[in-house]
């Protein structure tokens, strides 16, 4: 999986690519300590993302909790299969999908 940031100012954009599973979730919940610091709005941009396992939404969750304290999280460009998945899990009343 790769992960791209990009920040302005106390906005952070992180762009994922491949798969969030159990295998690159602990990659991606490492990067999310070290960057939300001071960070009030927080996207994830997933159109590129082929697939997401139960260990990547709950990074995702997690990174909601956190932004719940301290601004606002929104998940965006995910396709149809990802949404699915968001409607499935109940992720769709959690998350912020746009």
């Amino acid at each position: 999986m790769q992960i791209v940031k990009q920040k302005e100012g106390s906005n952070l954009t992180i762009s994922l690519e491949g798969r969030l599973d159990t295998t690159t979730s602990p990659q991606l919940e490492e990067e999310l300590k070290q960057s939300l610091d001071g960070i009030t709005a927080l996207a994830f941009d997933l159109a590129k993302l082929e697939y997401i396992s139960s260990a990547g939404l709950r990074v995702l969750l997690s990174a909601q909790k956190v932004m719940n304290k301290q601004g606002e999280m929104k998940v965006t460009g995910a396709n149809d299969e990802l949404k699915e998945i968001f409607e499935v899990t109940g992720f769709v009343d959690i998350l912020n999908i746009e």
